[in-house]
């Protein structure tokens, strides 16, 4: 018995939230932009009617609003939009409770064993959707496929096209739907990558898929094997149920509201980063040995700044061992130049459960511990009840961050 796997996606997911809360918005076009009191803001969703005047996500507010005089801007509220998605999360798991995360607007689904319960895929479908839009408003479209490559290929070319948003994209029906595509619609295929196969004179999905695979493989090694196998539909991962498997790294970064360049300013931030870093590692169950900074300056057409990694002696979450790493890596790589953006890094990482103090390292075994004990303390009052003098002054950003999620107000 052939899967059915779905890739369920919200249309316009910031956008469509904030027309469902102001319903006197929904036929003007509306964005949510990061910081609409600066024409500098950047578009974060457009809802579809946006769209039709050219505006896309990532262009700059001002840009968007000569394209479309009438634009309704609203700031982003991060809070909605995560509780939203949990609701979706309960709707899908309804139906099964084979659901994988992917984004914060995009699930994966298993519904091979939900078929005698819910009907065939396109019954399933449409019930998803009327569900989504009874509850919260949100219009939802569906990609189906036997694997995840094929359900994520489907909702991307087609189910967006498609008046009733599901697409049902079949393997034996490739060489008709997906081939005649270009090569950038294939799954995985980024800018630089369809570039390499354009040079090579693959332009089509289906002229990869009829390239021999040795051959593709010998230019671009298993990543050109995998793409391959994107365009002939052949994907084996299962449905996780979990939406992070083996993290690498774990990093915090953020834009400063002006330029800072006094080197006492800058280490403010430092440090606060390096402790939500090493927050967020306790919280893994995770230490870190090398630590990797990066800054640059506010002008994105003069690029200013440096990345830098540096591995320290022993895996660590202390913040105060990370933050001198940082700061070590600051005083060797900054170069005077004012900095908007900072972004601090924990990688190379191991289970805390793991780590082995040495027999004359028991106050350095205390610290660690009083890192854990300060967490407690964090999930029960809150990220501003246990703060560092440092951060009581004026180049300060934690009070400012503890109103945010992901960068945006709540």
């Amino acid at each position: 018995m052939k899967k059915v796997i779905f890739l369920v996606d919200m249309q316009s997911f910031f956008a469509s939230v904030e027309k469902a809360k102001h319903y006197h918005n929904l036929n003007r076009p509306l964005v949510v932009s990061g910081d609409p009191t600066r024409r500098s803001g950047v578009i974060l969703a457009a809802c579809p009617l946006a769209k039709k005047s050219g505006i896309q996500n990532g262009e700059r507010l001002w840009e968007a609003e000569q394209k479309c005089p009438g634009l309704v801007t609203v700031p982003p509220h991060m809070q909605e939009y995560i509780d939203n998605s949990i609701v979706i999360t309960e709707i899908l798991e309804s139906v099964t409770d084979l659901v994988e995360p992917y984004s914060i607007d995009e699930q994966f689904m298993d519904v091979t064993h939900s078929q005698k319960l819910f009907g065939d895929p396109y019954e399933i479908a449409s019930y998803i959707q009327h569900e989504i839009h009874s509850k919260l408003r949100v219009f939802a479209r569906v990609g189906i496929g036997e694997n995840k490559v094929l359900a994520k290929m489907a909702c991307d070319n087609f189910s967006k096209k498609n008046e009733n948003g599901i697409f049902f994209l079949k393997k034996e029906e490739l060489e008709d739907t997906l081939w005649p595509l270009p090569i950038e619609k294939l799954f995985r295929a980024g800018g630089k990558m369809s570039q390499h196969l354009r040079r090579r004179a693959i332009r089509t999905i289906g002229e990869l898929a009829r390239t021999d695979v040795n051959k593709i493989k010998k230019e671009w090694g298993i990543h050109g094997q995998v793409l391959w196998m994107n365009a002939h539909g052949v994907d084996y991962s299962p449905i996780s149920l979990t939406s992070t498997n083996g993290q690498k790294a774990i990093g915090n970064g953020m834009t400063l509201p002006r330029d800072y360049s006094e080197k006492a300013e800058i280490k403010v931030v430092l440090l606060e980063l390096c402790e939500e870093v090493c927050r967020r590692a306790r919280l893994a169950q995770v230490m870190g040995q090398t630590v990797s900074l990066g800054v640059s300056g506010a002008s994105y057409e003069i690029r200013t700044g440096f990345h830098r990694q540096q591995k320290m002696a022993e895996p660590t979450n202390m913040t105060m061992e990370v933050f001198r790493y940082a700061c070590d890596l600051l005083e060797s790589f900054w170069d005077r130049e004012p900095i908007r953006r900072l972004h601090v890094s924990l990688s190379s990482l191991h289970s805390d459960q793991t780590i082995q103090l040495s027999l004359f390292e028991e106050q350095r075994g205390e610290n660690i511990q009083l890192g854990y004990v300060t967490d407690e303390l964090v999930k029960k009052y809150g990220k501003t009840a246990v703060i560092r003098a440092a951060s009581l002054l004026p180049a300060s950003q934690v009070k400012e961050r503890s109103a945010k999620i992901g960068g945006h107000y709540k």
